[in-house]
């Protein structure tokens, strides 16, 4: 695992990890074969665009007092398997690879919360686990609404 230096080598890496959500759901973007898929996969990627920014301006502030909210989650990312991404991937089969990849971030940003070694970085990481978390529930409910309603 990764050993961290400063604040702004947590939130440089914080940034990295959102730019390459940015490029996977670009990616997918790209890969969408109706106009309603790519609509979403692209407010998708314009929201981890807004949170790499959110990320620079607590950098650029270096105000780490930051809020703790309690994020409700429905845990369908447990129990689902998510395909490989390739060209013929549904809408269904995209949302399992972004829930999973968002609770890959959150279990992530959790351990080096537990293992953080002052409590302002503690801070930072469970702040970008929650903000992961985030992102998870809005992926089940939209996986909710769309794909378990339908059956």
């Amino acid at each position: 695992m990764e050993k961290f230096e400063s604040m702004d080598h947590i939130l440089d890496f914080a940034m990295n990890q959102e730019q390459s959500a940015v490029d996977f759901y670009t990616k997918l973007t790209a890969k969408s074969r109706n106009d309603e898929m790519k609509q979403i996969f692209e407010e998708f990627a314009r929201e981890e665009i807004g949170h790499k920014a959110k990320i620079a301006q607590i950098k650029e502030e270096q105000n780490f007092d930051l809020p703790k909210e309690k994020v409700m989650a429905l845990n369908i990312a447990d129990y689902l398997a998510y395909p490989d991404v390739d060209e013929n991937i549904t809408y269904a089969e995209a949302l399992k690879v972004a829930m999973a990849r968002e609770k890959a971030a959150f279990k992530l940003y959790t351990k080096l919360a537990s293992e953080a070694s002052n409590s302002a970085i503690r801070n930072i990481f469970q702040y970008l686990a929650q903000e992961e978390s985030k992102h998870k529930l809005r992926f089940e409910l939209e996986y909710d609404e769309f794909v378990l309603r339908d059956n």
